[in-house]
């Protein structure tokens, strides 16, 4: 490929006088860090996918193939996340649609193994614990490694319209050929060790933790499926009809939607059941104090005049989940308390390092619980308005006050700049002045014009500004956006990275497991091996 395809060192036919300089819309710190973690993430999978791969060659499909991948799969699974964020966050202050996540192609190809990923570390723990799933394991790590291949494919290959695919060439050709290589080979072996991967316990209840990891998994691939379908229908709609039908935004937000909202459910669920089996009452006595925690918060909702039904329910699943976590940090807060004697907050602190990868799994859960509150708050209540204001002038805008100045320009060795800066009162507050803009690169080959918004944020809401135009009389043109709740967004995200962080932090305890697992494979192999002889 370097050398046919793409051969990195092949000279240009012409020599530019002058460089063009960085994409504008790539001028931004986010881009500093979005691209390389999001292939530190795709790389990252190789390894779980090496490891998988190896055991079933070399026969040895129990555990610790599982445990020597896990943290290197968190790693991987964590850098795509961060990725993900940073490119939401660049999308928000940079393009200046007041979004931060659009379903676009490239954005999917990156959730898709993030999804399987997830899916992955959840199934991995029932195979540790109980000797289950692990057919269904292997089948996740193909699928997550696969996917990353897929992810370049997408950006590389031009096949579907995507604001990512700058750099479309001829290789998208080979990375399909390697990619059903992949698929076939990883497939046939998998076929081939089958008797090697006999699960060593049947699923004993319904209402276990097994079974509660099991329906968690069919939701992951439900969501997954969701995506591929909406991310592939395009080019499969052109094969079939001869005609490329898009699917939006309103798709994925319908048929994703409540499947994630399902999944939240069991995200309360299941910390709270034990493996193999638990009585009714067991399950009612853990599960109450968060369904009343749940139903107090939706009644207060709907008494302060939240009137949609999906929201009020989504906050209520929120409430059950979180509360549920809570409760679960209390009482191993209290246990450890009373067997150390420890201060408050160094019996919170020991009970988390002598357990890093559940409690660590509990604070990813609560940071993804933390980002459902803004996703919600900023998709249902969002206010989207257009003005066009003379200097001087004031208008009011979703409970502010804005008043536009005179519009400024400027120039420098690149760009032209247009601004128009505004006044900001919160009721009878000055909140400050913001001054969103309009460059125009002129350096760039045919010129490019680009937005420059202007947002304050809390954790309530942002008041987020677009300049637009500028008229000749000198009044301007702004669309002003009120997003509630999306700095929970970016706070649920770093919480989420932190906890990966603490879950995947060396464990003593988890270095003896391993020891205690080589050595019962060692003994198990040199068995095979007299009995053969």
């Amino acid at each position: 490929m370097l050398n046919f395809s793409a051969p990195p060192f092949e000279r240009l036919d012409f020599v530019p006088a002058d460089g063009q300089g960085l994409n504008p819309l790539l001028q931004n710190p986010a881009m500093i860090m979005h691209p390389p973690n999001l292939y530190a993430g795709f790389v990252g999978f190789t390894v779980p996918y090496a490891f998988a791969m190896a055991a079933l060659l070399s026969g040895r499909t129990g555990a610790t193939w599982v445990r020597l991948s896990r943290r290197w799969t968190l790693i991987a699974w964590m850098f795509l996340g961060l990725g993900m964020l940073l490119g939401g966050w660049w999308a928000y202050n940079e393009l200046g649609w007041g979004g931060y996540w659009a379903w676009d192609p490239v954005e999917n190809a990156s959730l898709m193994p993030w999804l399987i990923g997830t899916a992955f570390l959840h199934s991995v723990m029932v195979q540790e614990q109980r000797g289950m799933f692990k057919v269904w394991n292997m089948l996740l790590i193909i699928l997550a490694f696969v996917l990353s291949i897929f992810g370049t494919f997408l950006t590389r290959s031009g096949i579907l319209d995507s604001i990512h695919a700058f750099a479309v060439s001829s290789i998208g050709v080979y990375f399909l050929v390697f990619i059903s290589i992949t698929l076939l080979g990883s497939f046939m072996l998998l076929y081939d060790r089958l008797p090697l991967l006999k699960s060593e316990h049947e699923l004993d209840a319904p209402l276990s933790r097994e079974a509660a990891f099991l329906l968690n998994n069919i939701l992951f691939l439900g969501i997954w499926f969701t995506v591929f379908w909406g991310t592939m229908y395009p080019i499969i709609s052109e094969l079939v009809t001869g005609r490329r039908i898009f699917v939006g935004p309103p798709f994925f937000n319908m048929v994703a939607g409540p499947l994630l909202l399902v999944m939240l459910v069991l995200m309360g669920i299941g910390p709270l059941l034990p493996w193999r089996r638990t009585s009714w009452t067991h399950a009612k006595r853990h599960m109450v104090p968060p369904l009343i925690f749940a139903f107090v918060l939706m009644g207060v909702l709907w008494l302060v005049g939240v009137r949609r039904g999906v929201v009020v329910v989504a906050y209520g699943v929120v409430t059950f989940a979180t509360a549920g976590h809570l409760l679960e940090f209390w009482r191993g807060w209290r246990a450890q308390r009373e067997r150390s004697g420890a201060h408050p907050v160094a019996a919170f602190f020991e009970l988390i390092a002598k357990n890093r990868r559940r409690y660590g799994g509990y604070i990813v859960h609560l940071g993804v619980l933390l980002l459902t509150i803004g996703v919600i708050g900023s998709k249902f209540y969002e206010q989207v308005v257009d003005i066009t204001l003379a200097p001087g002038e004031r208008t009011h805008v979703g409970g502010y006050t804005v008043q536009f100045l005179a519009a400024e320009g400027s120039r420098d060795l690149v760009k032209e700049r247009v601004a128009a800066p505004l006044h900001i009162w919160k009721g009878e507050r000055f909140l400050g002045t913001l001054t969103p803009s309009l460059d125009y690169y002129f350096k760039v080959p045919g010129g490019q014009r680009e937005t420059e918004v202007a947002v304050r944020s809390s954790l309530f809401e942002d008041f987020y500004v677009v300049l637009t135009g500028v008229n000749r009389d000198g009044s301007a043109t702004f669309k002003i956006f009120v997003n509630p709740l999306v700095a929970w967004v970016w706070i649920g995200g770093l919480l989420l990275l932190f906890g990966t962080w603490v879950a995947m932090w060396p464990d003593p305890r988890e270095e003896r497991i391993l020891e205690r697992l080589r050595a019962r494979e060692v003994s198990r192999r040199s068995l095979l091996s007299s009995s053969r002889a």
